[in-house]
């Protein structure tokens, strides 16, 4: 008589989570990060490195940043690669411009929407309806959008009051939030040099003086896009068609409808962070100087995730807005010792990680800025116009080193083709 061997059942083991930052470890690494930021402005002596001024530059440098990764965020979510977030901002700055010296800067935000909107339209009828490889229908938008708009611009503002061949007239600003006393408060307070106290008043004096209204409607929609994105069933559907198309079609969703919400709500994005540069302002040819591929860095840099996404944006943001506010040339130069301690850093946890050439890499760069903190007084012109990109995509580059991008981000999906 033959037996049955029995085979003892076992559970599938879960595959281990990545730690999640709770907010007191973020609150700890900002109190980290300006106890570092106190101690290279005392020994260097560079007084605009957290002033209240420079912190306010800070904020407006970060947030078209931060709109254009968020932009890039829900398009990729969607499973559509998004290059064309520098051409979407340019068409958003145009509409800003056009609408808002005619109507008003609210009216100039919504316009600069729709025409993202109409360039994440371009995308998704390119890439989603047509096939068309996302990379070069996004680079072609990007190529196409200045050379519209400089036309259109020719067109439509070189006979408008304040207008010409390259810019809009001046379009108003919105109201901006200052807490009286507070502020002013603040910012003796900073202008008094006292470690740490002086550099926490000058975080908090620049986050509260003159803070736009579009400023906190943009970090009102980086947290509203996370819980769309992570806690509900629209989001859900969204998430699943950038991850496996095929399984989600299988379930129901309709893969190329979400995929066209990705782009729109992409495109939307995108125009609101060229509205951002234009309202109290005007529109200007080329004003977007590159923040839409630095966007795209933030996004690759934060995992595709709106928190890390939006740190990212505020280390573009916090370098440029400090170079526009240094006036003596030594907040830059201080930089120079605030790279050696991040990269020191970086090298820490890549070395944690396993990975040792990146850690070596970081320490070697880390020397030689320090080397160069040393034996320099100020640095060239040209050098302090570039330090905020080439800052940002060093630090980037060297510490995104486990990425995990949607499944399916930039595949052709063609309906029931699995």
């Amino acid at each position: 008589m033959s037996t049955v061997e029995e085979v003892p059942i076992t559970r599938p083991v879960a595959a281990p989570k990545g730690r999640k930052l709770t907010p007191a470890v973020w609150v700890g690494l900002v109190f980290a990060g300006l106890l570092v930021i106190s101690l290279v402005r005392v020994i260097t002596g560079a007084a605009n490195l957290d002033s209240v001024g420079a912190i306010q530059s800070a904020i407006i440098a970060a947030v078209p940043i931060a709109m254009a990764g968020l932009s890039g965020l829900w398009s990729e979510r969607a499973g559509v690669v998004n290059i064309g977030l520098e051409g979407m901002m340019i068409l958003g700055t145009f509409g800003a411009g056009w609408a808002g010296y005619q109507w008003g800067p609210w009216a100039g935000v919504a316009f600069g929407m729709i025409c993202g909107v109409l360039g994440g339209l371009l995308l998704g009828l390119a890439a989603i309806t047509f096939g068309v490889d996302h990379i070069i229908a996004g680079v072609a938008i990007s190529i196409v959008a200045p050379g519209l708009t400089l036309f259109l611009s020719q067109l439509l503002f070189a006979n408008a009051p304040g207008g010409g061949d390259q810019q809009s007239p001046p379009v108003k600003g919105v109201y901006q939030i200052t807490i009286p006393g507070l502020s002013d408060w603040l910012t003796t307070l900073q202008g008094r040099g006292i470690f740490l106290i002086s550099d926490l008043a000058g975080l908090v004096g620049g986050s509260v003086t003159g803070l736009s209204v579009l400023t906190v409607l943009a970090v009102i929609l980086i947290a509203a896009s996370g819980y769309v994105l992570w806690r509900t069933r629209f989001g859900l559907r969204l998430r699943s068609v950038g991850e496996a198309p095929y399984a989600a079609e299988s379930l129901g969703v309709n893969v190329v409808r979400y995929k066209y919400y990705g782009v729109i709500i992409s495109g939307a994005m995108s125009g609101f962070a060229g509205a951002f540069l234009v309202v109290g302002q005007n529109y200007i040819n080329g004003q977007t100087a590159g923040r839409g591929f630095i966007g795209l860095a933030s996004l690759i840099f934060g995992n595709w995730r709106p928190g890390g996404m939006a740190a990212g944006a505020l280390l573009f943001g916090y370098t440029d807005g400090v170079r526009l506010f240094d006036t003596d040339g030594t907040a830059m130069r201080a930089f120079l010792l605030l790279v050696t301690v991040a990269l020191v850093l970086v090298a820490v946890l890549q070395i944690r990680r396993g990975q040792l050439a990146v850690g070596a890499v970081a320490l070697l760069i880390a020397a030689l800025a320090l080397l160069w903190f040393l034996l320099t007084t100020s640095l060239p012109g040209q050098l302090v116009t570039a330090a905020p990109y080439a800052i940002t995509l060093l630090v980037m580059g060297l510490a995104s080193q486990r990425l995990r991008p949607p499944k399916a981000d930039g595949m052709t999906y063609r309906k029931g083709g699995h």
